[in-house]
């Protein structure tokens, strides 16, 4: 079954946007990553396991989305909506690990270590987050500005560093066991979420050419609320949720004591919080206009979403 065919997990309210860029990430996807008899095989299927293995494909919706907004035609995008899903897929794969969070199951089936080993899944997600940063270089269109790709490889960059993904998974791993603040909890879910998001949707502006600093402050902040609230939403849906509708194991969370916004704010008060950050972020898209309302639906999305 190719990635376009995957069925994608969606509700009533699932934006239009969503399918649409869903599918032509999956093809662009399909492209990009190496057969599955490509040697050494064995890698290559776990690279492919990891990142075929459907979902919403939110990261690449948010580079399609915010990039046509902004004027950009889809072929300028492909490259930058592939490479922040493959970088996505990398870190779900190393996240599950049993030195990390030890899950076994990934979007309704076993996690890359589960079904490959654990050195297997390690040396995927190394070689995918090698293979997002070719992707991205490699992009022609995007090569003949070069202070633009420059830009655009420095944007992905950050959000997988220290003060990105990998920094906020630092802060998860210590804070097990703790008893966070609610400036803690946003500090580590802003890194550990929050900067891939950001940096999508900042990733489509970018390769579209804006360079208008208020309409870029808008989106940034707009990435800031949405990956924030999609934190949120999981966290109440590992309360709420069953692991055969969200695809992972409900209420690991709790199980493994971590910190979460329903733990820290009660669930009535992060409901609250998950409605006031929706708020910023479609009052931050109205004003841009209607070529923008599509991200307006996918921040309604996102707090609505059920898996």
């Amino acid at each position: 079954m190719s990635s376009a065919e995957i069925p994608l997990a969606t509700n009533a309210a699932t934006p239009l946007a969503l399918s649409t860029w869903n599918a032509r990430a999956g093809a662009t996807l399909e492209r990009v990553l190496p057969a599955e008899d490509d040697p050494p095989s064995a890698l290559s299927r776990a690279m492919r396991y990891a990142v075929l293995g459907g979902g919403k494909r939110l990261r690449p919706v948010l580079v399609y989305t915010a990039g046509t907004a902004c004027g950009a035609d889809p072929q300028r995008l492909d490259s930058a909506a592939a490479a922040v899903e493959i970088i996505h897929a990398y870190s779900l794969v190393h996240d599950d690990l049993p030195a990390m969070d030890d899950d076994a199951l990934r979007r309704g089936r076993p996690t890359c270590h589960v079904a490959f080993g654990e050195a297997m899944a390690i040396l995927a997600g190394d070689a995918l987050q090698a293979l997002a940063f070719e992707v991205l270089a490699g992009d022609a269109l995007l090569a003949a500005e070069p202070a633009l790709h420059v830009a655009m490889l420095r944007t992905l960059a950050a959000a997988c560093g220290a003060h990105g993904m990998a920094g906020g998974q630092a802060f998860d791993l210590a804070a097990v066991g703790q008893r966070l603040t609610p400036a803690e909890l946003e500090r580590m879910h802003v890194y550990k979420t929050g900067a891939l998001i950001r940096a999508s949707v900042r990733l489509g502006a970018l390769a579209a050419g804006c360079s208008d600093a208020q309409r870029l402050a808008a989106l940034e902040r707009y990435g800031h609320c949405i990956g924030l609230a999609f934190q949120i939403r999981d966290d109440i849906l590992d309360v709420e949720g069953d692991s055969a509708t969200i695809g992972k194991t409900a209420g690991k969370d709790v199980a493994a004591d971590k910190p979460t916004y329903p733990a820290i704010l009660g669930m009535e008060g992060t409901k609250a919080h998950l409605a006031d950050l929706t708020a910023q972020a479609i009052a931050l898209i109205t004003p841009l206009g209607a070529p923008f309302t599509p991200l307006a639906d996918l921040a309604r999305f996102v707090a609505e979403r059920t898996s």
